[in-house]
């Protein structure tokens, strides 16, 4: 890599080569090349790896895990946006009915009388050999069977997740039946592509699922190093089943030897080492950063997307006194959210993209069609927050303790401005910033202070409103408790008609919003970036809950390109 090439010579070089590269159509008709390595800062690159087991119930687990284990559904990517389909791919846990594919399942069906869903597995997927923890073998249904029994039988299971499953069955070596005590409306997100459905083999468990040099499945990657806090590298499986279409030519996957994982916490690292070409795809980029590389870098290609998680100030509504909606509207009057997202995110955020997303087609409504309590929150009004903390018996405010992750630059950033606007109107706030570990922990074991600044993953249209606001969930740092919004989501759940649950989750989203448990604010876009020498890749983000495997499995890297352009 030739680092030391003067930058307008470089500038020059990469114009001439691009010049002759074509552009992004071509890539779709090119040979794929096999070998070299994928280096990746992904969405989560300042944040290491929490968990090598699945039984943890850790939302991270499969993206540094999804490499090694696979699940029965995946995004079908043939229908990702650079492939002339409709979606983007970017959403946390959120795959359309008709883009969902079988991974580990060759077929499917939800069945009534009793009600079940039959799975078959496709045959002749294998795991490798691991010296120590288990001989090559392929997977059968056992293994699904084993896998959702260790997950329900974890003292971390999330409350009521898997309440709708009477028991699972393998009625032969390919058949699994999950037996349902009722409808459930996400059924195949809970059991197929979500979070907790990785197919971890027994041995894996019995060897010690928590120690990363154990870890085997049969995924597109096998675990080759951990260096923690730095990396993690994943080497192809060379005896992989699946395939990818190109051209009209199936080619086996994963096309490129190594996949590298960085955790790089340091946002100008990330950049530097983007743009030396160090990291070949960089896919969290604030929007200051990327006019910056926009110019300095003008070879990078690019995509924009809104963020797929949630900005708030969780307020915690058994305590005091934010057990008083008018102290929580009150808070939200007294901050400038259009001015948040003008002065402080150059207008690249949107005032109104949560809990729902203007991605969930059917499910999302925007500010104008919201009810006035609604509308209002997203104003700026001082005088009449003023006018709410008198009226709750907090006539010159209040100071509260909000802790933030250190892990996040944009709310350390972020944080302060928005105590600048409450200390307005009298309330004042004390910061804590926290490691990741401690901060997640807070709020898991519900210690968490008064205050809790985060982001939160909408996922999909149900669990958006489910895992924040049902009462007794983990992801509920307000920890909001309504008996009859519960029975709204138990409701939707059992529904089969989509647009009844549609209509059923508008209503409790516009009922949760104007309770305001959060300080709801902007939702900033971001950046991913990417070198030309990267094909087969349009900015997708994951295939599944927080799962990019099958994303990086079909990325081959021009490695002629990359001589070209000096690197």
């Amino acid at each position: 890599m030739s680092l030391t090439l003067p930058p307008a010579f470089r500038t020059a070089v990469l114009a001439a080569v691009l010049g002759s590269s074509g552009g992004p159509a071509v890539a779709q008709i090119e040979k794929p090349q096999y070998g070299g390595t994928l280096e990746v800062g992904t969405p989560y690159v300042a944040l290491s790896t929490l968990t090598w087991d699945a039984a943890d119930w850790n939302w991270k687990f499969p993206h540094d895990a999804g490499q090694m284990y696979e699940q029965l559904f995946a995004a079908d990517l043939d229908k990702s946006k650079h492939k002339g389909g409709r979606y983007p791919f970017i959403a946390d846990g959120w795959i359309p009915a008709d883009a969902v594919r079988g991974e580990l399942a060759e077929s499917w069906k939800l069945k009534d009388n009793p009600l079940r869903v039959e799975i078959t597995l496709r045959k002749g997927v294998m795991f490798p050999e691991k010296p120590g923890v288990m001989a090559t073998r392929e997977l059968t249904a056992a293994d699904v069977v084993y896998a959702y029994e260790r997950y329900d039988r974890s003292p971390k299971k999330l409350p009521g997740f898997y309440e709708h499953i009477e028991k699972v069955e393998a009625a032969d070596r390919y058949r699994v039946i999950f037996h349902f005590k009722h409808y459930q409306a996400d059924w195949d997100y809970k059991l197929g592509w979500g979070v907790q459905s990785a197919i971890v083999p027994k041995e894996v468990f019995e060897a010690g699922a928590a120690n990363w040099k154990n870890a085997n499945g049969t995924g597109p990657f096998a675990l080759a190093d951990v260096v923690p806090g730095t990396s993690n590298t994943y080497a192809r499986n060379p005896a992989y089943w699946d395939k990818e279409r190109l051209g009209g030519q199936l080619y086996r996957i994963p096309f490129v030897d190594k996949v590298v994982t960085r955790t790089i916490k340091d946002e100008a690292t990330q950049h530097a080492m983007l743009r030396a070409g160090k990291l070949d795809l960089l896919q969290v980029i604030r929007w200051n950063a990327a006019d910056e590389l926009k110019k300095t870098v003008p070879a990078l290609k690019w995509s924009r997307y809104l963020a797929t998680n949630g900005t708030f100030l969780a307020m915690r509504v058994d305590r005091k006194p934010f057990d008083d909606i008018r102290v929580r509207r009150a808070l939200n009057f007294a901050v400038n959210k259009q001015e948040i997202i003008s002065a402080y995110y150059g207008g690249n955020a949107e005032l109104f993209a949560y809990p729902m997303s203007s991605d969930y087609l059917g499910y999302y409504e925007p500010l104008s069609a919201m009810p006035d309590p609604v509308k209002e929150l997203f104003g700026y009004n001082p005088q009449k927050a003023k006018k709410l903390l008198s009226e709750a018996g907090y006539p010159n405010g209040f100071a509260f303790k909000v802790q933030v992750c250190s892990c996040s630059p944009d709310h350390l950033d972020l944080l302060p401005l928005v105590a600048a606007y409450l200390e307005q109107v009298g309330v004042k706030v004390e910061i804590q910033p926290m490691e990741y570990g401690a901060f997640l922990s807070a709020m898991t074991t519900k210690t968490h202070a008064s205050g809790y600044f985060m982001v939160s993953g909408r996922v999909n249209p149900i669990s958006t409103l489910r895992k924040s606001f049902v009462s007794g969930q983990t992801w509920n740092p307000s920890m909001w408790s309504d008996p009859a919004f519960d029975r709204g989501i138990d409701a939707v759940h059992r529904e089969r008609d989509e647009e009844k649950r549609q209509e059923m989750l508008k209503a409790l989203n516009r009922d949760i919003l104007a309770k305001a448990p959060y300080l709801w604010l902007p939702t900033p876009y971001l950046y991913s970036a990417w070198w030309p020498w990267v094909k087969n890749y349009g900015g997708e983000l994951r295939a599944a809950a927080y799962r990019p495997a099958p994303i990086y499995a079909r990325i081959w890297i021009d490695q002629d390109l990359k001589k070209k352009m000096g690197f």
